[in-house]
């Protein structure tokens, strides 16, 4: 029977010791904590307090972004900004590309009108055939600036976002030493 007891005690202990080193409860609900807002994963190793791991998140932000010279949040804007500045670029390109057809249409007409009076004395037969040349080469032209305008614009936004992905990479890698050298589990 006292072995019985025995077990039942050690059992008991077990139990105990287990719930005491439970995990701490999670921030409440509605409550981002800083690191899940950059989708970083941490654990608190040590049993460390919900407030604890707050107070260490935030150290460690701190010390991130001074050693990365980035702050993750200003990240997102900066691209943010950049991705608009791309997007206006590529509608001035198309507003500029709409004219080039009515632009190549007036020239051809002037100098069919100049080569039509010259060839056979037919200034208007010249400036029709001079307006529907000009038309078409105008509007290739312009359908080549907006194209190039558009690449142009698209490869801006590509380094932008490799650059903003770049720098959130290396500010999540300082976050993450900082937080394990702090006893938490850590991953992104």
């Amino acid at each position: 029977m006292s072995t019985r007891l025995g077990l039942a005690l050690i059992a008991a202990a077990t139990l105990c010791t287990a719930h005491a080193q439970s995990p701490p409860v999670a921030a409440p609900a509605g409550q981002k904590s800083l690191s899940a807002t950059m989708n970083v994963y941490v654990f608190p190793n040590a049993g460390q307090a919900p407030a604890q791991q707050s107070t260490d998140e935030g150290e460690c932000y701190n010390w991130a972004v001074q050693n990365t010279g980035s702050d993750p949040f200003d990240v997102a804007k900066q691209a943010e900004q950049q991705q608009q500045q791309a997007t206006e670029q590529q509608a001035q390109a198309q507003q500029a590309g709409k004219g080039k057809g009515a632009r190549g249409a007036l020239g051809g007409a002037a100098a069919g009108a100049v080569i039509g009076e010259i060839a056979s004395d037919d200034a208007g037969k010249g400036a029709a055939i001079g307006a529907g040349v000009g038309l078409v080469a105008g509007r290739a032209k312009g359908r080549q600036q907006q194209a190039a305008a558009s690449a142009q614009a698209q490869q801006q936004g590509q380094a932008a976002a490799q650059a903003s992905a770049g720098q959130l990479d290396n500010f999540k890698k300082a976050f993450s030493v900082c937080l394990e050298a702090k006893k938490y589990m850590v991953k992104y």
